[in-house]
């Protein structure tokens, strides 16, 4: 057997040289063409929270966001928030406030699924549903953003709280499809019951944390801020 000839210990150099500024120059152009872009990335991720926040809160017109933290409790978010705790509160075409939307992400079949609910307090129910973000198995995991009949569980899905508003009275629960008989329980979706669970999941955890402190300061979240 015959060594492969080498290339000349004088061409080595200009090979690394030129390989070493391909990359520089592809690496700067994805670095540019992401700062270029990541405003209109940003902007249509808002038009669609903004569109997402109505869909899931019926009967609201305006919504502002507002900030959590303790032990102050809400207040109307200024500047950008994304890296804080908030909920979007909802109000009508008189002002009235008809409720938040919450943001919750999970772990899905996938990868992380991002949601977002509207609560109504005055009927102690999730009455919005809508997936913001999802890469699940197109045409079974998908469905839980697109499929008729499991969007409708969140028409008025029951998350009162215990007496003493500290946590929810009953914790949400998936259920085999067509087995559904209380209702703070979830029907699945046949074929995607894995995307399906997680959706349970996602929600319960976020319903718990969020719902006794959007109850306990309610007259924080009633007024809309003035622009």
């Amino acid at each position: 057997m015959t060594a492969e000839p080498r290339p000349p210990g004088g061409q080595t150099w200009p090979m690394l040289r030129a390989m070493v500024g391909i990359g520089l120059v592809c690496g700067l152009a994805i670095v540019l063409a992401y700062r270029w872009t990541l405003p209109v990335i940003e902007r249509n991720r808002a038009e669609a929270l903004r569109r997402a926040i109505f869909q899931v809160l019926p009967g609201a017109s305006s919504s502002a966001t507002f900030r959590f933290d303790e032990p102050a409790g809400f207040a109307p978010a200024a500047g950008r928030a994304a890296d804080a705790r908030v909920v979007h509160a909802g109000y009508d075409a008189q002002g009235r406030w008809v409720g938040v939307a919450i943001e919750a992400a999970g772990m899905g079949y996938q990868d992380t699924i991002r949601v977002l609910y509207g609560y109504a307090p005055d009927r102690e129910a999730i009455v919005g549903f809508q997936v913001l973000e999802s890469r699940e198995t197109p045409g079974l995991g998908d469905k839980i953003g697109l499929d008729p009949e499991f969007l409708a569980n969140f028409e008025q899905l029951d998350v009162r709280l215990e007496a003493d508003l500290s946590r929810l009275a009953h914790p949400i629960e998936l259920v085999k499809k067509g087995e559904k008989e209380e209702a703070w329980q979830i029907d699945a979706i046949t074929g995607a019951t894995v995307s399906s669970r997680a959706v349970a999941r996602i929600l319960r955890a976020s319903a718990d944390f969020w719902i006794p402190k959007v109850r306990a300061r309610a007259e924080q979240l009633r007024e809309e801020p003035r622009r």
